[in-house]
């Protein structure tokens, strides 16, 4: 894959319930609120991100990874979302997100971590300001 080259995502849902909403990525089908709330399926994706990313830049080094242990912690005040005042954000105040790494033989894991977090595209656009166009049909 080129430099300028992007992979387009499209995903579709729709409203099970009050709590529940069913996602269609075109490869497979899940329902976020079935067992866990959508706050709980980013975090999850940010690690499942960091988990892929962290495998293909040991790949590159050539670093053979036995076992890949992660957390990741955050505040949300949900104020906002139950429609009261706050002065916080409504989402997310920040992630701290913690690894664990045993690894076959010697590897510079702080060479490792650092293209890590580089490579990472879910980190990115926590990270980073991303766009978010909502609009009705």
């Amino acid at each position: 894959m080129g430099d300028s080259e992007l992979s387009h995502y499209e995903v579709d849902a729709s409203r099970v319930s009050p709590q529940r909403t069913r996602v269609d990525t075109g490869d497979a089908e899940f329902v976020v609120g079935k067992d866990v709330n959508p706050v709980e399926y980013f975090l999850g994706s940010v690690l499942g991100c960091l988990n892929s990313t962290g495998t293909m830049v040991a790949r590159d080094m050539d670093i053979d990874i036995e076992s890949l242990e992660a957390t990741v912690e955050g505040d949300v005040n949900y104020a906002t979302y139950l429609g009261k005042e706050s002065e916080d954000r409504t989402g997310l105040q920040g992630l701290e997100v913690s690894l664990s790494v045993e690894t076959a033989g010697e590897a510079d894991l702080e060479a490792w971590l650092a293209a890590v977090k580089e490579r990472c595209p879910v980190t990115d656009n926590v990270e980073n300001e991303t766009s978010v166009a909502v609009s009705l049909e």
